[in-house]
């Protein structure tokens, strides 16, 4: 099975997908194009977290409404669906590691951990044993064949794109994964979804941080670790105290609101998060000017040693930078470089690769 995409029609008879299903109508949109050519298809649905189902918000990913879509799709086709309790799992490697990350005064991505580990990783485990010949997904990405096997890309409608959030994919898992959507626009699932009669043609996206109700993300990480309300100091680039905060968990780097200190000739931001005292440093905008950023647990998916593009957050437009090992040096000054992101790198739409941010070096000292 070669082809990066499934086509209506385009007959794999004889061949196994597994298609990831979350319930929307992005992955269910895939199930119809992969039942359609003839494959025989397996919807699995991975339950990682009711929140959404307690607070009755629509739009979390797997709660209990999410797997009834997703299984009235499977019923629909004619495909066998199947629903694995990954919640432990999932609370450990995403939910923990989310409230940690905060503690230690970083900016986490859970959305990646999420692809790292359960969706990925463990999707991968049960589609094999499944006897699968491929799992689909319905992220807006690309796969592409290369010169050297598969690469990945952008997906080419810029709104939808989540490169940002596979950066970590192995290519193990890139010889393994199919990303049909890649090359569509959202409106043409939707009318795809319609067509076939998927009652999830009109289903909203899902919204924010799927365990986080209504973007509180201080109050989750409250919750699971009551010691995060700890006060402290929020102090100016010399040292010198300005105010108090609540915790530390209220703040990550580029932050101007909640700071709650007048009187200042400019405008302040958050530089940087002292955990281990506590502290929230504060500046004016010159002083979040990044020239360079140390990469940890860097993932390789194409050449690393040319003139690259870098993406330091996910609604950030890459831009010019060179990688020296682990150092990743901005061609002009980067804003908003956030310890706890990920540096996404590109050759075009081409994902080169990436790694976490582990620490920053100001503009003016990394010149």
């Amino acid at each position: 099975m070669d082809q990066a995409d499934f086509q209506l029609g385009e007959g794999l008879s004889g061949k196994r997908i597994v298609v990831a299903m979350s319930g929307g109508v992005d992955s269910s949109v895939v199930a119809a194009l992969a039942h359609a050519t003839g494959a025989e298809t397996i919807g699995v649905t991975l339950q990682l977290y009711d929140h959404g189902e307690a607070v009755g918000r629509t739009g979390s990913c797997c709660a209990g409404r999410d797997i009834r879509d997703a299984r009235a799709v499977c019923d629909r086709l004619g495909i066998a669906h199947y629903v694995f309790d990954h919640e432990s799992r999932f609370r450990e490697t995403v939910v923990d590691r989310f409230a940690d990350e905060y503690l230690a005064g970083r900016t986490p991505i859970p959305c990646v951990q999420c692809n790292m580990g359960p969706k990925f990783t463990d999707l991968f485990a049960l589609a094999r044993d499944l006897g699968a010949d491929c799992l689909a997904t319905g992220h807006y990405v690309r796969r592409v064949i290369g010169t050297e096997g598969p690469e990945l890309h952008r997906g080419l409608d810029p709104a939808r794109d989540q490169s940002y959030f596979l950066f970590a994919t192995t290519r193990a898992q890139l010889d393994f994964l199919r990303f049909p959507l890649g090359a569509l626009p959202k409106a043409r699932v939707r009318e795809i979804a319609a067509g076939l009669g998927l009652g999830v043609a009109a289903k909203p996206d899902s919204q924010d941080i799927c365990f986080v109700p209504d973007r509180d993300y201080a109050g989750l990480v409250r919750k699971l670790r009551p010691e995060a309300d700890t006060a402290g100091e929020i102090v100016d680039l010399e040292g010198r105290t300005l105010g108090r905060h609540r915790g530390i968990i209220h703040f990550t780097v580029g932050q101007r609101r909640g700071l709650e200190i007048g009187g200042t000739p400019e405008p302040l931001y958050v530089v940087r998060v002292d955990a281990a005292e506590k502290k929230v440093v504060v500046g004016p905008r010159a002083a979040l000017a990044v020239g360079a950023a140390r990469l940890e647990r860097i993932n390789v998916l194409g050449p690393l040693d040319a003139p690259l593009n870098a993406r330091v957050r996910s609604m950030a437009k890459p831009v010019p930078a060179r990688l020296s090992g682990d150092r990743l040096v901005f061609e002009a000054p980067e804003y908003g470089v956030a310890p706890g992101q990920a540096a996404v790198l590109y050759d075009g739409d081409r994902v080169l690769g990436g790694g976490w941010i582990a620490g920053t070096e100001a503009a003016a000292l990394a010149a």
